[in-house]
């Protein structure tokens, strides 16, 4: 079960998160930061870094945010891709 980061990351992107990363799988893609579950390990390191508590377990993320699965999958994907 890969992480996602979700709504509350917009116009905030703290990097905490990709400093504590091991396998640096997560991406700025302009306006937030996503994380490619393909790389993704599932340590959750991540999590309790976020100040704004918009990472979660993709089987955990709020019921509004659901759509962020899709384009963190997407978007980090093409970041990895692009590296």
């Amino acid at each position: 079960m890969p992480y996602v980061i979700t709504e509350p990351c917009i116009g905030v992107k703290d990097t905490a998160c990709q400093a504590v990363c091991p396998v640096d799988c997560i991406y700025d893609v302009g306006e937030m930061l996503v994380i490619n579950p393909d790389e993704c390990i599932d340590c959750g390191l991540c999590e309790p870094e976020c100040p704004v508590s918009a990472i979660f377990v993709d089987t955990d993320v709020p019921e509004q945010w659901k759509s962020f699965i899709e384009r963190n999958a997407e978007q980090g994907r093409k970041a990895a891709e692009s590296k």
